[in-house]
């Protein structure tokens, strides 16, 4: 598994803001391990943070603004593709404006910018999450965005202009090299008969053909030819990374996007946090066993037992010491042993009290940091006495204590009480192995 990675120092970018047309200094920061990506305004008093989160999105209009209360970011999409492009995991984005600096229109200078910083390996694993079903979304205006299983990531996009216009098609794994060489590059574009009306909105203000290629019927304005045959779906795919991030969550995928935009994409990217957080709802959560005095209840009991019905001998665990561990189970008529054990004079097995002790003793055993997730296994059981019946209706109370412990090998010393009274009792020798 590949480690996280953050920059190896901070570098600085200014320049012109493309929708505010102000100017704007933007400087990358290295971050800690599991820290994502966060904005930074340091023009504003206390100097607010705003997650790179798809719960932040207000708006998606020529761009993916981001907004905490007040406090708002706009045009994230180019610096977070660039960052996630070229393997970054981890980095503050600080601007001294509302909007990073446009440049020429592509995420070209932002790669630079993090060659400048450079990229250092950090400690944690980088977690990616692999696509195993296929995750479809449809939108009204003929927006097809679909992710399908795949070992690698990687990106499938169809441009679609108004009247059919520059359709265009790329398709390309997504690596640090071919980032860098076949989608950073890529330019903003916008239709001539948009301008004013962006214009009118009080958008793209710091817009020219230096930073954006404007496409004019079947013309195309730039003040350099195009640079690639097919920019624009290449650019789309820019976007697209940028704004799949704000899900938190790299993805191994193979992602198919016809007509994509910054309000498709950022729909998906809710619907990729909202799959993943429910995969991970089936995880069981941590075991945690109690170093000093506590009470568990069954269902803690049997997130560290592998036990069930009917063989779980232990309701509640209701005491701990530094050796010792006691639990408590209520046996009941309803037994399914009451059936054929004895039917006209029912009477727990002794052998299932000593089963009891056993796992009672696991418990105690697996309190141990070092044996967290093992399993017990029973090796033997010495000095066995079976005092007195213990009936339906009875409480059985186990205690169990710890007597040596060598290795994966472990000795208790055990005894089951009903009102006070000893009933059965046992040495027992077990062992822990992984499960």
């Amino acid at each position: 598994m590949s480690k996280q990675q953050t920059l190896a120092d901070s570098a600085t970018l200014e320049g012109t803001s493309l929708h505010t047309g102000e100017k704007v200094s933007l400087t990358l920061k290295p971050a800690p391990e599991n820290y994502g990506f966060k904005f930074r305004r340091v023009d504003l008093p206390d100097q607010p943070f705003i997650n790179a989160d798809v719960d932040k999105v207000q708006t998606v209009e020529r761009a993916t603004t981001l907004a905490e209360g007040s406090v708002k970011v706009h045009t994230v999409e180019h610096v977070l593709s660039a960052l996630t492009g070229m393997g970054v995991d981890n980095a503050i984005i600080e601007m001294d404006a509302n909007e990073p600096p446009i440049g020429d229109g592509s995420a070209a200078p932002f790669v630079e910018l993090i060659k400048k910083a450079g990229i250092v390996a950090q400690d944690a694993p980088r977690k990616v999450w692999e696509i195993r079903e296929p995750i479809h979304q449809e939108m009204g205006d003929g927006t097809i965005i679909t992710i399908v299983p795949s070992k690698t990531f990687r990106v499938s996009v169809t441009n679609v202009g108004p009247d059919n216009r520059f359709t265009q098609y790329f398709s390309s794994e997504v690596t640090p090299e071919t980032y860098e060489t076949e989608i950073a590059p890529a330019r903003t574009f916008v239709y001539y008969e948009d301008v004013k009306p962006l214009l009118d909105k009080g958008l793209i203000k710091g817009g020219s053909l230096e930073s954006a290629v404007v496409i004019r019927g079947e013309q195309v304005m730039s003040k350099e030819p195009v640079r690639f045959n097919n920019e624009f779906a290449r650019h789309k795919a820019l976007d697209l990374i940028g704004d799949f991030m704000l899900s938190g969550k790299r993805i191994l995928g193979h992602v198919i996007a016809v007509k994509p935009g910054h309000g498709p994409n950022t729909k998906m990217a809710s619907t990729l946090k909202r799959e993943y957080e429910r995969m991970r709802a089936m995880v069981p959560a941590p075991i945690s066993i109690p170093d000093g005095e506590s009470v568990l209840d069954v269902n803690e009991v049997m997130r560290i037992l592998p036990h069930r019905y009917p063989m779980l001998m232990v309701d509640r665990v209701i005491d701990f010491g530094e050796d010792n561990c006691t639990a408590l189970k209520n046996v009941s008529i309803n037994e399914p042993y009451f059936q054929g054990h004895f039917p006209g004079h029912p009477i727990m097995p002794g052998v299932l009290q000593l089963e009891g002790m056993a796992q009672v003793s696991s418990i105690l055993m697996l309190r141990k940091p070092e044996n967290l997730g093992k399993i017990g296994y029973f090796l033997s059981a010495n000095n066995v006495k079976w005092r007195k019946p213990v009936m339906p209706g009875d409480t059985l109370i186990t205690e169990a204590k710890t007597t040596k412990v060598r290795g994966n090998i472990g000795q208790t010393s055990c005894r089951c009480l009903v009102n006070g009274e000893v009933v059965s009792e046992a040495d027992l020798k077990f062992a822990l192995f992984d499960r």
